[in-house]
């Protein structure tokens, strides 16, 4: 089946885009949660989820990931999509513990694993020190929560593969090879092939998915399906649509995502067959 299926995630918000960068950016938990489920209904499968505070800035406060779940679930108890909840190493919040409060009382099914630390766009330091790693990656196995591991470069495969053999992670591992980000490799389909073969090689048997941000966002959405991978979409990576045209909204880049996946003869996923791509419980 996992020849045959692509799973789209969706990334509805980020913790940068602002309202004036695009007026269709969702930032209270209404607005997301109402979001995802528009997104599901179009064919993503998985939703990555940020949280903003009252002035629209990134926030990790737990209250407002609860109010977004309760919200998704209360108002539609058909949607059966996959949460995967940030656990940002943004430099701008104010402890270690806010990273993962949200996803020990909420327990979703899956959260992002930053496997590594970085210069984040040209202007701050995107922070994920091994001994956070060691943690985070305990608490995701004693509550039973499938990381996804979010690679910026190839180091942070090898940083997986480390974590793999100290038993930090288990296998069958899930990258994210996250493409094009400033500081991060750039997102080239020859760059892309290096990052699977990469973790083809260092972490067999894993699973990946990749976005593009910005101008590589169609390299990397058409490269995904050719490769037998999966793909993200979202307004986090991207607020415009195409070149010179905003983005309408989330939905726009899921219904493209599977237009191109059914063109190449495959299937989006839908969230049971993703339980079943990812293995998750």
């Amino acid at each position: 089946m996992s020849q045959e299926k692509t799973i789209i995630t969706v990334a509805t918000t980020g913790a940068w885009p602002k309202k004036e960068n695009n007026p269709n950016v969702p930032m209270t938990p209404a607005e997301i949660a109402e979001d995802i489920y528009a997104c599901w209904k179009a064919g993503a499968a998985i939703a990555h989820m940020h949280m903003r505070d009252d002035e629209g800035n990134g926030t990790m406060d737990k209250d407002k990931f609860r109010q977004t779940v309760e919200l998704l679930r209360g108002n539609h108890p058909d949607c059966d999509i996959i949460l995967n909840m940030t656990t940002s190493g943004a430099a701008f919040f104010p402890n270690e513990e806010c990273r993962y409060e949200h996803i020990v009382e909420l327990h979703p099914e899956m959260a992002s694993y930053d496997c590594g630390s970085m210069n984040w766009m040209h202007s701050g330091l995107f922070l994920n020190p091994p001994a956070f790693l060691e943690k985070l990656g305990k608490i995701m196995q004693d509550n039973h929560i499938k990381p996804e591991i979010e690679a910026f470069d190839p180091g942070m495969i090898a940083n997986a593969q480390y974590y793999l053999k100290k038993g930090v992670l288990k296998a069958p591992l899930h990258f994210q090879f996250c493409m094009g980000c400033a500081n991060g490799i750039p997102g080239t389909m020859k760059n892309l092939i290096f990052m699977k073969e990469t973790m083809e090689s260092l972490c067999p048997g894993s699973t990946w998915s990749c976005f593009g941000v910005g101008h590589s966002a169609m390299t990397m959405l058409y490269g995904a399906v050719a490769l037998g991978g999966h793909i993200r979409v979202g307004m986090e990576d991207n607020v415009m649509y195409a070149k010179g045209v905003l983005a309408e909204s989330n939905v726009q880049f899921v219904e493209r995502a599977r237009r191109v996946i059914e063109e190449f003869g495959k299937k989006a996923a839908i969230p049971d067959e993703a339980r079943e791509i990812l293995g998750l419980k």
